[in-house]
């Protein structure tokens, strides 16, 4: 059976903006040329756990997530159970509902992150509210303030996905 939560250290990300930040800065200086910038590396992002999201299983929640953290949306998620009816209430005012559809919001209410920038798409009530249960069942040992990357495992079609923000 595949583990979908992976421990990891912080460490490593806080090391690669260090080296990061001293080679802009003796670029700057001029002691190294520009070719030592990185063109295209990922942002540097602390987290306490990886939970491997199975697209496969809900596909459009899969697609909502990659497509919002494409369009910027955060790819952690700060678990903060207090704050996730006021993060629904800020999310979900002024988008109307629609007739055998759910509204999905990423970051999820129970995240920090959440709230009136949640990105929120039209999709399945089944897929939504399947992908609801398996995420809470998956960081219910968790506490608040646990920092979670989600990586969206399978494939995604995010030009399906019907968003109700921008």
């Amino acid at each position: 059976m595949r583990t979908t939560r992976t421990k990891t250290s912080r460490t490593g990300s806080a090391t690669a903006l260090v080296i990061g930040l001293a080679l802009v800065v003796l670029v700057s200086l001029g002691v190294l040329g520009e070719e030592w910038l990185p063109t295209s590396a990922p942002p540097a992002v602390d987290y306490d756990y990886e939970l491997r999201f199975p697209a496969d299983r809900y596909p459009e929640t899969g697609a909502h997530i990659a497509a919002a953290i494409e369009r910027g949306s955060s790819q952690v998620c700060t678990i903060d159970r207090g704050g996730a009816d006021r993060n629904r209430d800020l999310s979900l005012r002024g988008i109307p509902t629609r007739s055998g559809y759910d509204r999905d919001e990423w970051p999820m209410a129970m995240c920090a992150e959440g709230g009136d920038q949640a990105s929120v798409a039209y999709i399945s009530p089944s897929d939504n509210r399947g992908a609801g249960s398996w995420v809470s069942n998956q960081l219910s040992d968790y506490p608040d303030g646990t920092v979670v990357l989600f990586v969206i495992e399978g494939d995604v079609d995010r030009s399906g996905v019907d968003f109700a923000t921008d």
